[in-house]
């Protein structure tokens, strides 16, 4: 498979407009099967083609957002999970950077601020709403269990034999 570009320099919607595939199959007899086959694998090329051109949204690394060209601001952040969630709700571009244990650094690009806002709203509810619950950490709640159950005294067990009947 070759894909080739025809004309000189112009513009991009020029250039675009004439890109040409060119898909060369050696075979002696062609089936539905085999052109199925060849054209699978071409729409692969040209899915992974476009996907390279562009830009990552969402969460990605550091180097990526940087590589963007946009500028970009920062902030400490607490639970990058929750973050998440949150932020993929409102299609922001983010990454982290972890300065150390439990402390993240979260970079995100400075032209959506207007999105960023609202995202940091609802993240602050939802991280407030979850030191507030009383719901104990499932460790917590076996380790309590376990000493309840060291507490109780021992139970003894009865064992009685049954008289032997003579008879049998």
């Amino acid at each position: 498979m070759l894909f080739s570009r025809k004309g000189g320099i112009g513009l991009v919607d020029e250039d675009v407009s004439r890109r040409t595939i060119a898909v060369s199959i050696k075979a002696s007899k062609l089936t539905a099967r085999g052109l199925a086959y060849v054209l699978g694998g071409l729409g692969r090329k040209i899915k992974k083609a476009h996907r390279a051109r562009q830009t990552p949204h969402g969460k990605q690394t550091v180097r990526q957002l940087m590589g963007q060209g946009a500028a970009t601001n920062s902030i400490e952040v607490e639970a990058p999970a929750l973050f998440d969630r949150v932020a993929r709700k409102w299609n922001v571009d983010y990454a982290f950077y972890q300065t150390g244990p439990d402390k993240y650094l979260l970079f995100f690009k400075a032209g959506q601020a207007d999105a960023m806002t609202a995202c940091f709203s609802e993240y602050s509810k939802r991280l407030l709403k979850r030191t507030k619950s009383d719901k104990l950490p499932i460790r917590e709640q076996l380790k309590r269990a376990a000493a309840a159950l060291a507490r109780q005294p021992a139970r003894k067990r009865e064992r009685t034999k049954e008289a032997a009947h003579e008879d049998r």
